[in-house]
């Protein structure tokens, strides 16, 4: 895949749940006067084993995260995308990239599963993928689920979305590495308007 784009149509932010995609992408759509879209919308699948919001988890989630491994989770997520999210990802680029009166648009998702992306013709079409440390991983899941103050039935499953979450990010810089494709350590960067620039300069698009 080139590694700069001219012309693009399209970005895809890759990477694991709690990577910074959806922050970047609003602030590349913003910037870029672009549309943005989530592949969390395209299908649904157990999200986060949490919600502080009601202060329950709902009982095929909870189920989901407490019966499977950590390696059956990869399996059933990726088959997951494979399945019900990715046919739609390559309808998405294939219209944005033909029609030139569909506005441009930035997508990201956990579900621009990089083996799957490199398949396509990814002409005008840029992608990066994002990844961290396991540290900041954890402390952003920790505190975004309010770990300590968990029961510890939940706490399992937070733990057990952490190890998933860790897992899916290794497996991402293993396929980045493998297919010569472009990411960032979002701790490289010391803010969202610098790791939106450094996103635009690598993928060579200009505003």
């Amino acid at each position: 895949m080139s590694r700069t784009k001219q012309n693009v149509k399209i970005i895809l932010i890759g990477g694991s749940s709690h990577a910074r995609k959806s922050t970047l992408s609003q602030s590349l759509a913003s910037k870029l006067g672009w549309n943005c879209l989530s592949t969390d919308k395209l299908a649904r699948h157990p999200g986060r084993p949490w919600n502080l919001a009601t202060g329950s988890v709902k009982e095929h989630v909870a189920e989901h995260y407490a019966t499977l491994s950590v390696d059956e989770l990869i399996v059933d997520v990726l088959s997951h995308y494979k399945k019900n999210v990715f046919p739609q990802i390559k309808a998405i680029i294939a219209h944005h990239t033909t029609n030139p009166s569909i506005g441009n648009l930035v997508l990201e998702g956990s579900a621009l599963w990089p083996e799957d992306i490199v398949t396509l013709d990814l002409e005008n079409v840029g992608a990066i993928w994002l990844t961290a440390s396991d540290e900041l991983f954890r402390t952003r899941i920790y505190n975004e689920s309010q770990f300590e103050k968990a029961t510890d039935e939940g706490k399992h499953l937070i733990q057990k979305f952490l190890e998933r979450t860790l897992l899916y990010n290794k497996q991402i810089r293993e396929a980045v590495h493998r297919h010569n494709l472009m990411s960032i350590d979002i701790e490289a960067s010391s803010s969202i308007d610098q790791l939106t620039e450094r996103c635009l300069k690598m993928i060579g698009t200009s505003y």
